[in-house]
C-alpha cells in the first residue's frame, strides 16, 4: 500500500505593505516604551531691570481692546534711588518727562521698545546702552503713580502701538515672587498681532494718566 502524503499546512508569503505596516507598528511600540525627552523652558529674552528678589507688585493685565482699561506693564518693587538697568541692548529713545513722571524708553534690534518709569534719567536720546547698563535712578512717585503707598518700577513692553507682558520677555531669569494683588485678570489682547505689528516712528513714549 502506497503511503499517503503528509499534508502540509502553506503559510501565506506577506505582501510588501503588510510587511511596512508591521516595521512601523514595531517602531511604534519601541518609541512608546522610551521615556519622553525634557521639555526644556525657553531662554528669557529680556535681563530683570532690578536686583533680585523681584517682588511683583502689579502683573501685566491686558486691556480687552486697545484703548481699553488695563495695566500695561509689570510693576517691580525697588528702594527710591535704586539703579534701573537696561534689560537688553539698544538705543535709548526717549528720557525725559510725561504726565510728570520721568521715562526712559530705549528701542532694541528687533523692534521691541522697552519702558521704565519713575525714572530719573541719566541717558539721553541717541546714547547706544549694553544690556545691564544704568539708565538711571528709581524715583518716588506719589499717590499718582502706579504704586500708591509703595515704591515700584513700571516696566513696560511695547511693539509698535500694542503691548506686551514682560514678564513673558524676562522668562524665569532671576527669582521672582507675584504678590497679592485685587485686579482681575483679562484676556490677553492681540499677542499674536502684535509680534506683527511694525514698529512706531520716532517721538516720545506714548501713554499718559489714562494708559497704565
Amino acid at each position: 500500500m502506497v503511503p499517503l502524503a503528509e499534508s502540509r499546512t502553506v503559510r501565506p508569503v506577506p505582501s510588501p505593505r503588510q510587511r511596512l505596516v508591521r516595521c512601523l507598528l514595531a517602531v511604534l511600540v519601541l518609541l512608546a516604551g522610551m521615556p519622553a525627552a525634557p521639555v526644556r523652558a525657553e531662554a528669557a529674552r529680556w535681563q530683570w531691570p532690578l536686583p533680585a528678589p523681584h517682588e511683583v507688585l502689579a502683573p501685566y493685565e491686558a486691556p480687552a481692546h486697545r484703548y481699553g482699561p488695563g495695566h500695561r506693564g509689570l510693576d517691580i518693587a525697588a528702594a527710591p534711588g535704586e539703579p534701573v538697568r537696561a534689560v537688553e541692548a539698544g538705543t535709548v529713545r526717549f528720557s525725559g518727562t510725561v504726565a510728570g513722571r520721568g521715562v526712559i524708553s530705549v528701542r532694541h534690534a528687533d523692534g521691541l521698545l522697552s519702558t521704565y518709569e519713575p525714572v530719573r534719567g541719566t541717558v539721553e536720546a541717541g546714547d547706544a546702552v549694553a544690556v545691564g547698563d544704568v539708565l538711571g535712578v528709581l524715583e518716588q512717585a506719589g499717590e499718582q503713580g502706579h504704586c500708591p503707598g509703595a515704591t515700584c518700577l513700571h516696566l513696560g513692553a511695547r511693539r509698535g502701538e500694542d503691548y506686551l507682558d514682560p514678564s513673558v520677555l524676562l522668562g524665569a531669569r532671576g527669582p521672582s515672587v507675584l504678590l497679592p494683588w485685587g485686579g482681575g485678570v483679562r484676556t490677553p489682547y492681540s499677542l499674536a498681532a502684535a509680534a506683527l505689528t511694525p514698529a512706531d516712528g520716532p517721538g516720545p513714549p506714548s501713554g499718559g494718566a489714562s494708559l497704565r
